[in-house]
C-alpha cells in the first residue's frame, strides 16, 4: 500500500505545471471527446510507466549517455512541428474525432513522457519498493489526478482563446523543450 500511495503522490505533485499538463490543455482544445483524451492518457501512461519500471534501468545502461538528450530533444521538436499541422475536417460522424483524439493522445503522451521526471521517478520507485505493479498503478493514478482536471478546464479555457494561438504557443513550448533538452546538460 505504501508503494501505491507514494507513487501516486510523487507523480501527481511532479506533474504540476509539467509539459504533459500543457499537452492536456492543447488536446482538450483540439478534441471535444474528453473520454477519449482521458483514455489515451491512461493507456499511454500505463504503457510508458510499465516499460519504465520493468526495462528502464536495463535500457539506460545500453544507450550512450550522449545520445539520450538528442533522442528526447528531437522527439519534442517533432511533436512541436506536428502540433502546427491542423487536422483535416471530416464530415463523417464523431467516430473519426474520437479515434483521432485517442490515438493522438496515446502517441503524444507516450512521447512526452520519454525522459520526463515522472518516467525517471517510476524507475526509482519500482526499484525502491520492489512492487512494480503497485508502482505502475500509483504513477498512472498520479498522472490522471494531475491531468484529468486540465482536460475539463482546458476545454472551457480554450473556447475563449483562438486555437491558432494555442497551437503556436504549444509548438513554441515543445520546440523550446526539445532545444533545451539537447543543449542543457542533465541536472543543470
Amino acid at each position: 500500500m505504501e508503494a501505491l500511495l507514494s507513487s501516486t503522490l510523487a507523480v501527481a505533485i511532479a506533474e504540476i505545471g509539467d509539459k504533459t499538463q500543457l499537452l492536456s490543455l492543447f488536446l482538450a482544445a483540439r478534441f471535444s471527446r474528453h473520454g477519449a483524451i482521458i483514455a489515451g492518457i491512461f493507456v499511454a501512461t500505463v504503457l510508458n510507466h510499465a516499460l519504465s519500471a520493468w526495462f528502464g534501468a536495463w535500457i539506460s545502461q545500453w544507450i550512450p549517455a550522449g545520445w539520450l538528450p538528442w533522442i528526447v530533444g528531437l522527439s519534442f521538436i517533432a511533436v512541436a512541428l506536428w502540433i502546427l499541422i491542423p487536422d483535416k475536417e471530416d464530415d463523417e460522424d464523431s467516430k473519426v474525432l474520437r479515434y483521432g483524439a485517442f490515438a493522438a493522445t496515446c502517441i503524444l503522451f507516450f512521447l512526452a513522457e520519454i525522459g520526463d521526471k515522472t518516467q525517471i521517478a517510476t524507475v526509482i520507485l519500482a526499484a525502491r519498493f520492489d512492487a512494480t505493479a503497485w508502482v505502475v498503478l500509483g504513477t498512472t493514478l498520479g498522472m490522471l489526478l494531475a491531468n484529468v482536471p486540465i482536460v475539463y478546464a482546458g476545454s472551457w479555457l480554450m473556447q475563449r482563446l483562438p486555437l491558432l494561438w494555442a497551437r503556436r504557443g504549444a509548438c513554441a513550448l515543445f520546440a523550446a523543450l526539445g532545444i533545451g533538452t539537447i543543449l542543457l546538460p542533465q541536472g543543470a
